[in-house]
């Protein structure tokens, strides 16, 4: 890309770095990138390092996607990381949050105002690891617009919990309790835009086309770009 190409891209940071070892995230956080280097329009980097939320740095991106469930007694992030977080997105930054990021900030009171659902520990978590169909319900928004139901192998989340408006784009039906929940689903608080995803536990998860497509579709939207 020329230069005037490079700098009229548009910028998402994946924030990793943090987990048990039940999630691989320096496996899945390169294959989330990859995906989402499809569009040429998206300049994609990684860092392991989630204190960059409290950073001025954070204004130098369209978009942050949250890819780490941060344990306070390991890694806490407090006042500084948060009011960063809440300050890009009253300025209309782009938040995505892939899979177990709906656990992060669990510290953090107001962190359900921008995800919109929290992982609650109450709860069961998920069914167990393996395949199901997602249907795409919302047809209307520019995220699933066109884009037709999936099936994918991956952990069905029935965790999620919280009181904020959500618009729900695609569920999945439980195998365990055969009730619908959330896969996917978008909120705007104040300016910003916000796009949570409970799928992508692993690599193979991530091998589902329609998974694919939906992050993508995700990002375009997050970072503002024309046209979704």
């Amino acid at each position: 890309l020329r230069k005037a190409d490079r700098e009229a891209r548009k910028k998402l940071l994946i924030v990793t770095g943090d987990d048990y070892p039940g999630h691989r995230w320096r496996e899945t956080a390169p294959e989330l990138a990859g995906i989402l280097r499809k569009d040429p329009r998206i300049e994609v980097s990684i860092t392991e390092a989630p204190a960059i939320l409290g950073s001025p740095l954070l204004r130098n991106y369209d978009a942050v996607m949250i890819h780490f469930k941060n344990y306070s007694e390991r890694l806490p992030l407090g006042e500084p990381v948060w009011n960063g977080l809440r300050d890009y997105m009253n300025n209309g930054g782009g938040l995505l949050i892939a899979h177990f990021g709906c656990g992060a900030f669990q510290e953090w009171n107001d962190f359900v105002q921008f995800s919109g659902r929290v992982w609650n520990p109450k709860f069961r978590a998920h069914d167990p690891y393996g395949p199901f169909d997602v249907s795409i319900i919302d047809h209307d928004h520019a995220i699933t617009k066109g884009l037709p139901d999936f099936s994918t192998t991956d952990e069905l989340y029935t965790c999620l919990d919280g009181p904020a408006p959500i618009r729900v784009l695609c569920t999945a039906v439980s195998k365990v309790d055969q009730k619908p929940y959330p896969m996917g689903f978008v909120l705007q608080p104040g300016k910003g835009r916000v796009f949570h995803c409970t799928l992508g536990h692993d690599v193979k998860a991530l091998q589902s086309e329609g998974t694919r497509a939906l992050y993508l579709r995700a990002a375009q939207w997050a970072v503002g770009l024309p046209g979704i």
